[in-house]
Parts: structure tokens; C-alpha cells; sequence
């Protein structure tokens, strides 16, 4: 039983936001109930690489939920839509601002129906604003959140961050929210709309750098690897690699030039503001020394002198790491075309009552359309009915 067992969550949303913010919810113990068009979640078909015709991206978000496949354009798929929320606890969705009120299916119009239901919309701009009707992509809002004015190299162009970060960051902070009304709705015993936007997560999370820019009128500048604030904090060559420092004070910084043999920079740039001022020298200065040793001679000896210091790793010694190992990184499902699916463990530990567990892989197109429809009060017939229609369907493109 896990912590959120006996709520149901109604997801129609696609991609990544959306679902990577129910997906976190499944693994809580929700039961999700992922509406998908005829065609399926785009990301279905994002690869490579695929799997027996699963995409490791589709694989990655949507474990632990049930799809069901409905047309929503289609009257009947709409209505059906409409049942289902009257038993949900949740919707989740990512459709263009105003697009699901001309089906009857925003806020408003199933706040009737269910007054209890948690409605999070998510968006690229949010339901408010000159943008608001716009579409949100990642990499557009990495650009218009300035994100990637601060990524890359300070003489190359601005560079995004490897992964969707802001899509990331909306899934987790939608959960938050989620998790936020339900808790507000054992005290009020209703519901309410949550409008949660891209934007809005890509500026909160410029953290530091927002900050900064808001005191000085400044905009930051591209870093590379360095840190605004703090010198040295970034990653350095090795002779057979790269490594990360992270000295975050003073007295770190006269060990860091001991273990380097560098006691006249330590006298020099003694304070970390006298660092940043003379960041050019200072890192040329660190890069020189690191140079001439393998990365491991140096990882040995700045962490024996209690400096901050870490490898670059690539994914595969990533997820080696005897750390990853003993923190159980990986989960381990039973998929009924792949066998067995390694994906990506919940970090949240619950240690005492109530983990997070490895849930059921994640579904194929359309495998649960008739258990769920039944359960919301369809009969066999009217199944069979909008099978037969084209505005629902049963099993998966896979096996058929």
C-alpha cells in the first residue's frame, strides 16, 4: 500500500511534463488512468531506440498506469471522459489553453459533476497573459526563460541543458501541487483548478542568477562550467578525464593549492570574492596542475584532504557506481513484450511505512480501455459499441 493508495488520477496528458508528474504519483501508489488519442502518446513513436516497438522515452515516464484509448474529439469520447472524472480524485492535463472547453471537459464544466476533483492544468505560458494561447516546447522555453543565455561557453552560443529541464521541473512541481490541493481538500472538502505554466517553473528555477539579475539590472553571462559566485566550482581536465570542484570556502581553497602544490595562489586570491575577480587566472592556474595527473591520482588526494571534488561520469559509470548500486538506482519490471525492463527508481524513500515499489510497467496502447470502461459503469455492449465506433479501443498496436 503506498502512501497515496485509493486515489485514482486521470491523466490526459502527453509527452513529458504531464506525465512524468503522474508517473511520480503512480509510484506513490495512485492509480493512473492515462487517456490516449487513437495514434497514442506522441512519444510512443520518439526513437530511436525503440524496444519491441516500445520507445525508451514512452518507457520512461509512464510506468505504473493504465491506458485507455478514447477520441476525445468524438462526442462519445468526450462523455466517457466525463464518467471517468466523476470517480477521479485528479486530472492532469496539457492541452493549449481553452482547447478542452470545447469539449466540455475544463474546469468548470467537471467541477460540476465532481466539486472534490483536483483539476492541474499544465501549459507552456499559463491561462493568463499575452502568450497564453501559445504552445510550450522545451527548448523555446529554455530560450524565452533565459536559461540558455547562462549554458555554454562564455565565447560559444547559448546551449540548452541536456534534458527537457524545464518539462523535468513542471512534472515534479505539478506533483507538488497535486499533493498541495489534496491536502487543502481534506480541510475545505473541495476541489480546485491549479494553473501551472513552463514559464512560470523555468524563471523560478534561474534561482541565484534570477536573484541577481533582479539586485544589480545585470543579466549573467555564459560560465561554462564555473560557477557565477563561487571560483573554483566547475569542472577541470585531468590528464585521462575531466573532475568537478566544488571549493565553497576559504579554507578549502588554501588545502585545494596544498594537495596542488600551489601556495602562492592561496596567498594571493585568499578570499572567494578575490576569486571571482581574478576567476581567468585562477582557473587557468588550477587547470595546468590538474593536467599533468590522471584523474583518479587526484580524486584520491583531494578527497583525503576533505576537499569537494567528484568525477565527470558518462551514464554507463553513472549508474556503476557502487552508490547507485546500494541506493537501488534502478527498478526492475516484468513488460509483457520486453521481459524484463530496467527503469529508473522514484528517488523519494519513505523508510519507516508506506515506500515507494516498483509499480506495473508502463501499458501498452490501449491495454486496459475495457477493464476501466466497465469499472465506470459501461456495459460489455457499449464497449463493443465504441470500439466498433473508432472512438475507443482495446489491446495494442503491438500485438496486432
Amino acid at each position: 500500500m503506498g502512501p497515496l493508495s485509493g486515489i485514482k488520477v486521470l491523466d490526459l496528458s502527453r509527452v513529458l511534463a504531464g506525465p512524468l508528474c503522474t508517473m511520480i504519483l503512480a509510484d506513490l501508489g495512485a492509480e493512473v488512468i492515462k487517456v490516449e488519442p487513437p495514434w497514442g502518446d506522441e512519444t510512443r513513436g520518439w526513437g530511436p531506440p525503440f524496444a519491441a516497438g516500445e520507445s525508451a522515452y514512452f518507457l520512461s515516464v509512464n510506468r505504473g498506469k493504465k491506458s485507455v484509448v478514447l477520441d476525445l474529439k468524438r462526442k462519445e469520447g468526450q462523455e466517457a471522459v466525463r464518467r471517468l472524472a466523476q470517480g477521479a480524485d485528479v486530472l492532469v492535463e496539457n492541452y493549449k489553453t481553452g482547447d478542452l472547453a470545447r469539449y466540455g471537459l475544463d474546469y468548470e464544466s467537471l467541477k460540476a459533476l465532481n466539486p472534490r476533483l483536483v483539476y492541474l492544468s499544465l501549459t507552456g505560458f499559463g491561462h493568463t497573459g499575452p502568450r497564453a494561447k501559445e504552445p510550450g516546447y522545451d527548448a523555446a522555453l529554455q530560450g524565452y526563460t533565459g536559461i540558455m543565455s547562462v549554458t555554454g561557453e562564455p565565447q560559444g552560443p547559448p546551449m540548452k541543458v541536456g534534458v527537457a529541464w524545464i518539462d523535468v521541473m513542471t512534472g515534479m512541481m505539478g506533483a507538488v501541487a497535486v499533493l498541495t490541493a489534496l491536502w487543502e481538500r481534506e480541510r475545505s472538502g473541495v476541489g480546485q483548478h491549479v494553473d501551472l505554466s513552463l514559464f512560470d517553473v523555468g524563471l523560478f528555477a534561474l534561482v541565484n542568477l534570477g536573484e541577481s539579475y533582479l539586485l544589480t539590472g545585470r543579466p549573467p553571462q555564459r560560465l561554462g562550467n564555473a560557477h557565477a559566485q563561487i571560483v573554483p566550482y566547475g569542472a577541470f581536465p585531468a590528464a585521462d578525464g575531466w573532475l568537478v570542484l566544488a571549493v565553497g570556502n576559504d579554507e578549502q581553497f588554501g588545502r585545494l593549492c596544498q594537495v596542488l602544490g600551489l601556495p602562492h595562489l592561496a596567498a594571493r586570491f585568499p578570499t572567494n570574492p578575490s576569486r571571482v575577480e581574478g576567476r581567468e587566472e585562477v582557473e587557468r592556474t588550477l587547470a595546468q596542475v590538474l593536467r599533468t595527473r590522471p584523474r583518479a591520482h587526484w580524486l584520491e588526494r583531494l578527497k583525503g584532504a576533505g576537499i569537494p571534488a567528484a568525477p565527470v561520469n558518462d551514464l554507463a559509470e553513472a549508474f556503476q557506481d557502487p552508490q547507485a548500486q546500494a541506493r537501488g538506482a534502478v527498478w526492475t519490471l516484468e513488460h509483457p513484450l520486453l521481459g524484463t525492463l530496467p527503469t529508473l527508481a522514484n528517488p523519494l524513500r519513505f523508510l519507516s511505512r508506506t515506500p515507494a515499489r516498483p509499480p506495473t510497467p508502463p501499458p501498452l496502447l490501449g491495454e486496459h480501455t475495457e477493464a476501466v470502461l466497465l469499472e465506470a459503469g459501461y456495459t460489455p455492449e457499449e464497449v463493443r459499441a465504441l470500439v466498433e465506433k473508432g472512438v475507443a479501443r482495446t489491446g495494442s498496436k503491438a500485438k496486432e
